[in-house]
């Protein structure tokens, strides 16, 4: 036949004619079994673990020991502790117990190593140091090295290398400290959640000289790879059988005995990884995929207190970031992602010989600040002007240490996000936004991996929220097929960051991770069936690949309102003490900011601005609202760190406030709360700082002029101040008791019955329970029929979570309380209250429920109940809340959020609307209908929750892991019940919150002619908008004052959610121009937008329009600095 092929072949295989063997079938499930065994275990003594080390010597003439231990709680410096007297140390001895027991917890020892000199010819010669816990290795005079992780944990890091100039040396000294502390604290049973363990101690396993089979270790990470690519990949993919097949083969070939099976096994490894991949070193991620679809980045989350205080978080700061310094000398594609300013600032301030290495690898790229704010804290319950600090704060210190801002946010592990921070980040120059957290969902599955999210006021920040479900991924191929396989919307993006290393107790990544990552990038050069990981790029290099492959966001979903975690709904109410001290110190230091503003622009001949001290204050309240000292899911030492931060914020900052409101109105002093005013003509006033009018009752010493109503037991007396819109001056008014009609009035027939009421609305108590709340001029009841109020009990046992979660289940089981044993404190006009107790369990809580007969217009504060509860708990399990039955219906309930408010569903038509059974609220919990609504005010508590028509308020929970007492013992909070005419929208709830949140700071000066030499009447700043819906929240000095540069900064927020136009009036004479800016209060290169100063009325007034809930911050500059002025 013709036109036929020639087929050239190459060498054939024999195949010969006869077969008798058995055949190659194998039984795979029992080869999977089988590579399970080839390290570690029962035949440690033989497989591959027998070989990992050449020589290891721990006897005393190879090894010298010194420890000297610090007393108690102290942690003395490396100057310190080194001059110290150390006593000999050995090999197996214990240290302890834990910090718990306030012992002995820090330990030092002086090593000296003497190295026999025919190990300087091995590859590495290290000192295995096993303290049982957690350590760090310096350099004899105080540089740290690295940490050491003791124990046989994942996080397991003992190895210390010699450095090769000590080895040809043969002696090497060097300083370690130990700590009693594991990764995790010290908790009972093992469980992490549980209170740290009183007499844990700890052993020095290992202080050994050894050498490392580095073959060994090489073989040891090339198995590991495979295995995890056999565990990891389908069983019908050709890698993962190829692995499989290659680590059986490696069994095979590996003979203890014999160092040159170790070679011949690493060298069938290439098949899977790729020929020569090992020579490649960091280059092996230049091979392969053009465009990998994983880029890795090592972090190391460190709560800044969490199972362990303050202090031992700079300690864990220390040994995790000297590691990653350490790692990146011998990998250069290491890239190290870190948060939180505040860390950085520990370890320049106690560490500053590691800082300066720090900062010489931010300078290279290879340590990347990111985060933006001052902690990673929690973006529930801190006030917008705090989260406003937070990134402010941050931004200014990574600005001021290395050259640059941030430019992405980070928060990985913040239990849910308020909506108003996209807006915040923005104004703070980030444009991306890095989470995990919602993964954790106990209900619902978070439909987005990579989206634009846009907050309440419509600003957006592009947000990743990393498919590998975790900041704390081991760097395994099932992390990385994870990246692919679990990433929610492949249609617009199919980029992951995999946030990988060692955390919440620190650590970071390990040498054995980096390893790993390069061997599965070899095996996805040579394979389509693993996704190619991507190194030695930043976090901000990823984002702008986002940003760049998503047409600015365009091709993304977008996400609207807050991140909401199904999770941890109980952190909004556990530790009450802390939720107090964050709200008062917020707006302590707000009084205080604008107080010294004023003084310094209308006295600037005799006060200064106390910026310095004001800026300590505010990072201690910063500090205290890490997300997990905030939310109260930390042991009971944070809780005691945190309260003398508290106490020190309130000590200093009522010391600046009065200093600057003496200057404001010479002569004058705080009104004594129990001590009498002196003799002869002393006269009243209040500052108010809020932009609102007041007209407050307010108790005074017993028979001053001023009052209008003595207290029934003649202890004081009772005065109406009055002053307008804007704020500053307030003054006693003379009101005629005739003019009040019936005013307030109370009555008791005793034991659990009671009426409150004035003209505008009336409280009923009926056998211990509010029966009725009705409104006098709408003739209308508020409570329905059957139904009562008041205080309520549910048994709170989470799955798990104790101090961080209340369950769904805890509805379910309720036990209404009575008010009980009645009696009358005041009687009207002006005020009139009546106190009830209630006896439950173990606790008692007395609660005053007080109402005013006054309604100063334009707010109708007289519908204002007022709860005042004293309250001494001892319960466990168990949380207690105030509830209303409303005779509203409603979809929605309304909640103040950081700078505006957010609606949540009242029903369970869909999981996601049941989820949301307990959700974070400010200052304000709202149900309304058309034409009327009421409200919950609170002054320190941040759960509520709205079922159908019962609106509620969380008081106090009683976990017991990991604090065992929270909450027990004293406390005193308050709420109020505000009814109003007309819809949230059409209310003056937001006013009411912010007033009932403010109290007046009331004084007296002997001489009132005085007061003429005090602020003018007319406050120099005011806001006038629809509805009052723009509020003046802050007044305070520029950040950025200096070499002459003087500026006021004024904050202020739409708080209702519609467009509207505002007029802000500025009646400071030396202002010379105003400034939109963002919240750097960046004036120059284009980043402010200068605005119109028009004259009016002698004033300046600048006309600005806002979106719904827009925040705006303006820029005063004041004229140039005379002589004296400050």
């Amino acid at each position: 036949m013709g036109g036929g092929h020639t087929h050239t072949h190459g060498p054939q295989t024999d195949y010969p004619e006869h077969n008798y063997s058995p055949g190659a079938k194998w039984i795979k499930n029992l080869t999977k079994d089988r590579i399970g065994i080839f390290s570690g275990g029962h035949f440690a003594d033989v497989n591959l673990s027998s070989v990992l080390f050449t020589h290891r010597l721990d006897d005393s003439e190879h090894i010298q020991l010194e420890r000297w231990s610090a007393p108690g709680l102290t942690k003395p410096s490396f100057e310190e502790a080194v001059k110290q007297k150390f006593e000999p140390a050995k090999k197996g001895e214990s240290i302890g117990p834990s910090w718990a027991r306030c012992a002995l917890t820090n330990h030092w020892y002086k090593i000296t190593v003497h190295i026999p000199s025919d190990w300087k010819d091995y590859d590495r010669v290290q000192f295995e140091f096993d303290p049982g816990c957690e350590a760090m290795i310096f350099t004899t005079d105080g540089t740290p090295l690295q940490g050491i992780t003791g124990g046989f944990g994942g996080d397991r890091r003992v190895e210390y290398i010699i450095p090769h100039e000590a080895r040809k040396s043969g002696t090497h000294s060097f300083v370690a400290e130990a700590s009693c502390n594991g990764m995790f604290g010290v908790p009972w049973n093992g469980d992490i959640i549980q209170p740290p363990d009183p007499n844990r101690s700890f052993q020095l396993a290992s202080a050994d000289l050894v050498v490392p089979n580095m073959p060994a270790w090489g073989l040891l990470w090339d198995f590991t790879a495979l295995r995890e690519l056999v565990g990891t990949l389908p069983g019908s993919s050709t890698l993962q059988n190829k692995a499989l097949t290659v680590a059986n083969a490696i069994m095979n070939t590996f003979y203890k005995d014999d160092g040159n099976s170790i070679p011949a096994a690493r060298a069938l490894a290439e098949e899977v990884f790729g020929e020569h991949w090992e020579a490649s070193g960091e280059k092996v991620y230049e091979d392969g995929p053009a465009e990998a679809q994983i880029w890795g980045i090592g972090h190391c989350h460190i709560d800044t207190a969490w199972l362990w205080p303050y202090r031992v978080t700079q300690q864990k700061v220390a040994r995790s970031w000297s590691t990653q310094v350490d790692l990146m000398e011998r990998y250069a594609e290491h890239r190290f992602a870190c948060s939180s300013a505040q860390q950085y600032a520990w370890l320049e301030k106690l560490y500053p010989a590691l800082f300066e290495r720090v900062r010489a690898r931010v300078l290279t790229g290879q340590f990347e600040p990111v985060g933006g704010a001052w902690v990673e804290h929690d973006a529930n319950m801190p006030s917008g002007e705090a989260l406003a600090r937070q990134v402010t704060f941050g931004q200014r210190y990574f600005e001021s240490r290395f050259g640059k801002r941030c430019t992405v946010a980070w928060l990985p592990d913040s239990f849910g996000l308020t909506g108003a921070l996209p807006q915040i980040l923005r104004a703070a120059g980030m444009d991306y936004f890095f989470t995990q957290k919602l993964s954790w969902n106990n209900i619902n599955v978070f439909p987005h991996s990579t989206f634009n999210w846009v907050g309440i006021d419509g600003t957006q920040v592009l947000c990743h929220m990393t498919p590998v479900d975790t900041y704390t991924a081991q760097a395994t191929a099932g992390d990385i097929t994870k990246g692919l396989s679990n990433h929610k919307n492949l249609e617009s993006s199919s980029t992951s960051l995999l946030v990988f290393g060692n955390g919440d107790g620190g650590g970071g990544p390990l040498a054995k991770m980096l390893e790993n990552l390069r061997r599965l990038r070899g095996a996805a050069n040579t394979s389509r069936e693993l996704p190619a990981v991507h190194m030695g790029h930043s976090v901000d290099a990823f984002f702008e690949h986002l940003r760049e492959r998503s047409d600015g966001g365009r091709s993304l979903p977008n996400w609207h309102g807050e991140l909401y975690l199904e999770f941890h709904r109980g952190t909004y109410t556990s530790h009450g003490s802390i939720k107090k001290g964050n709200r008062k110190s917020e707006i302590l230091l707000r009084d205080a900011e604008q107080a010294a503003t004023l003084a310094s622009i209308f006295k600037s001949d005799e006060y200064e601005y106390p910026k310095k001290a004001l800026d300590e204050s505010w990072e201690k309240v910063l500090l205290n609202q890490f997300h997990d000292v905030l939310p109260g899911s930390a042991i009971g030492m944070v809780y005691d760190d945190a309260e003398v931060l508290y106490s020190e914020v309130r000590t200093s900052t009522e010391a600046l406030l009065d200093d600057a409101l003496r200057v404001l109105y010479p002569g004058s002093s705080p009104l004594p709360s129990s001590s009498p005013l002196p003799e002869g003509s002393v006269t009243l006033f209040a500052h108010n700082t809020t932009p609102f009018a007041r007209r407050e009752i307010v108790r005074v010493p017993a028979g001053h002029a001023a009052a209008v109503q003595a207290a029934s037991d003649g202890s004081a007396g009772y005065a109406v101040l009055e002053g307008g819109a804007g704020g500053g001056l307030v003054l006693p008014v003379q009101i005629n008791a005739a003019d009040l009609g019936d005013g307030a009035t109370v009555h008791s027939a005793g034991g659990d019955h009671v009426v409150l009421g004035n003209n505008l609305a009336r409280l009923v108590v009926s056998g211990g329970r509010i029966t009725s709340l009705y409104d006098v001029q709408q003739q209308r009841e508020l409570i329905p029929q059957g139904e009562t109020g008041g205080l309520v009990i549910f048994e709170d046992r989470p799955n798990y979570w104790d101090a961080w979660d209340v369950e769904i289940h805890h509805l379910e089981k309720a036990q209404q309380l009575a008010f009980a044993d009645i009696k009358v404190v005041e009687r009207g006009p002006f005020r009139s209250s009546f106190e009830a107790e209630v006896k439950y369990g173990k606790s008692t809580i007395k609660t005053t429920i007080t109402l005013d007969a006054l309604s100063g217009p334009p707010w109708k504060l007289g519908h204002s109940f007022r709860f005042d509860a004293d309250v001494d708990w001892h319960e466990r399990h168990e949380i207690l809340k105030f509830e209303l039955p409303l005779d509203i219906h409603s979809d929605l309930a309304t909640y103040e959020t950081p700078w505006g408010h957010v609606q949540r569903p009242t029903h369970k038509n869909t999981t996601w609307d049941a989820a949301k059974f307990e959700v974070c609220g400010h200052k304000f919990a709202d149900l309304s209908e058309f034409g009327y609504g009421i409200a919950i005010l609170s002054e320190s508590k941040y759960g509520f929750s709205c079922q159908g028509n019962v609106l509620r308020i969380s008081l106090l929970r009683a976990a017991t892991a990991p604090d065992a007492e929270q909450d027990q013992g004293k406390h005193e909070f308050s709420w109020a019940v505000y009814p109003h005419e007309g819809h949230f929208l059409e209310s003056d709830v937001p006013i009411a919150a912010y007033l009932f949140n403010s109290p007046l700071h009331v004084r007296y000066i002997p001489d009132g002619a005085a007061l003429a030499t005090a602020l003018p009447s007319r406050f120099p700043l005011t806001v006038n908008s629809t509805r009052n819906s723009v509020i003046l929240e802050t007044l305070k000095r520029g950040d950025l004052d200096a070499a002459g540069r003087r500026t006021a900064v004024v904050r202020l927020y739409e708080s209702l959610g519609g467009h509207t136009r505002a007029r802000l009036r500025v009646d400071v004479p030396v202002v010379a121009a105003a400034y939109a800016t963002n919240l750097l209060e960046d004036v120059d290169d284009d980043k402010g937008e200068a605005l119109v100063l028009a004259e009016a009325d002698g004033a300046r007034e600048i006309d600005l329009w806002f979106r719904g809930f827009e925040v705006k911050t303006i820029v005063l500059v004041l004229a140039a600095q005379e002589q004296g002025q400050k």
